[in-house]
């Protein structure tokens, strides 16, 4: 009888295809994400990984709030903005406006908001959930460290100058050198 697979090696499999093919030399960087006022539940993981051409970006996320469409004239909470932000300063600051301190999206190479290095894809909670994994050419492991990763109230609509009207920032996390 084989020995059953390792869930965990599984999961990491479907989150990256380059699971498998990691050698001690890769470049790995994470960021743990915590939440702040509007989300004090939020916890999340971001690992970055050099690969062929670029990074492969994975994040899970809990405590996401609840989807709420647009309505009366307020944006709706979710999917989620997320994003490199240019400054690994995730204080909270300002209750009312938490993690100022992290600037604006990472954007080295001056491009309009839709296409900034730090623009991600949105994140979709599932019951509070996300799971997510991308590859992205616009930047190296070495070039992020000491930056933050912020997960945003509302969608980035990839259009509005300079940040997309994501809103409020939920929660952040600083991208350290994982090994």
């Amino acid at each position: 009888m084989s020995k059953p697979a390792n869930p965990v090696t599984i999961a990491s499999a479907v989150i990256s295809p380059w699971a498998f093919m990691a050698s001690p030399t890769d470049r790995i960087a994470v960021a743990e994400i915590k939440g702040g006022p509007f989300a004090p539940q939020l916890r999340g993981t971001v690992f970055f990984r050099d690969v062929p051409g670029g990074v492969w970006v994975s994040v899970e996320a809990s405590g996401l709030p609840s989807y709420r469409p647009a309505e009366d004239g307020f944006p709706p909470v979710g999917p989620h903005g997320f994003h490199i932000h240019e400054f690994g300063d995730c204080a909270v600051g300002n209750p009312v406006n938490p993690f100022e301190g992290t600037g604006n999206h990472y954007n080295p190479d001056g491009q309009p908001h839709g296409n900034h290095a730090g623009d991600f894809p949105v994140l979709f909670s599932n019951e509070g959930r996300a799971l997510m994994g991308f590859f992205t050419s616009r930047f190296r492991v070495n070039d992020i460290i000491g930056r933050s990763v912020v997960i945003h109230q509302n969608p980035d609509d990839f259009r509005t100058q300079p940040a997309g009207a994501s809103g409020i920032k939920l929660g952040c996390g600083v991208i350290c050198n994982f090994n």
